[in-house]
């Protein structure tokens, strides 16, 4: 489910109606944004969502710790924690064939990647239903990762209180709109925001919709022209085109990676300000 797709639109609509709804009320308001960023994630990258509720849970309890410890090297030995086993996924989920293959170079040892989560969940339903032999990168998985450090860091230096409701953290990690391409948010910006009730006015209406309607433009006007009226065809045979037209492909190849997150991020601002959230 991407931005440019038309399920997400009509995915958008019933979210925005519900928040509508339930605007005044930012607990229950904060709950159901929750939710329905699950449910788009769960759609985006499937069973990965229980990486997600998982760095959730765990980061939601660290905080708390964090807070609640009165030595220093207490709250040292909890930041620690927190950074290496969130860091861990990441690196593992994104790196972990580079890594393996530089062992496996250096050392003469072939080191076998397997997926444990996919092993999980065959334990779980009993089955081989999912293969464990390959590595799929959790949609996202920088994005949220370094915002639960944030929250954390930020709770280590005295910046910021941690939340005492699961439903409002679970939102702030999750919230759809910037979950698979960003932006990042620190903590310390975006909470303060949870529940504030406000009543958008027509030069914000306006600017969300610009937003929205740039970040398309980028993304399907720019980026997937190039991709597939030039970009496509050097990559698929580039013995076929001259020297300066591959390079001339690499460079727009930079660019056509610039302007789909350019362009994402200009959607996810929109999309948040139309819901009174800036990123």
């Amino acid at each position: 489910m991407i931005f440019t797709a038309l399920d997400f639109w009509v995915f958008f609509i019933v979210v925005f109606a519900g928040f509508a709804l339930l605007s005044k009320k930012t607990t229950l308001r904060n709950a159901y944004l929750m939710l329905a960023s699950f449910f788009f994630y769960y759609k985006t990258s499937g069973t990965f969502l229980i990486l997600l509720v998982f760095s959730i849970l765990f980061a939601y309890s660290t905080g708390a710790l964090i807070h609640g410890a009165k030595k220093s090297w207490h709250k040292k030995a909890l930041l620690i924690s927190s950074v290496v086993v969130h860091l861990f996924f990441l690196c593992y989920f994104k790196y972990a064939y580079f890594f393996a293959d530089v062992v496996s170079d250096l050392s003469g040892f072939h080191l076998h990647v397997f997926d444990p989560l996919a092993l999980l969940g065959n334990a779980l339903v009993q089955t081989d239903y999912f293969s464990i032999d390959r590595i799929l990168l959790p949609v996202g998985i920088s994005f949220f990762t370094f915002q639960i450090l944030t929250y954390v860091v930020d709770i280590y230096r005295g910046k910021l209180e941690p939340l005492r409701s699961l439903s409002d953290f679970g939102f702030y990690v999750s919230f759809f709109p910037q979950l698979v391409a960003g932006p990042i948010v620190r903590a310390s910006e975006f909470i303060p925001q949870l529940h504030k009730t406000s009543i958008l006015t027509k030069a914000e209406f306006g600017l969300a919709l610009f937003m929205i309607l740039k970040g398309l433009f980028k993304k399907m006007f720019i980026g997937d022209y190039m991709a597939v009226n030039f970009i496509d065809r050097v990559f698929a045979n580039p013995l076929s085109y001259t020297g300066v037209e591959n390079i001339s492909a690499l460079v727009a190849y930079s660019l056509q990676v610039y302007v789909d997150f350019s362009g994402y991020t200009d959607i996810a601002i929109g999309l948040s300000l139309l819901m009174g959230f800036r990123l």
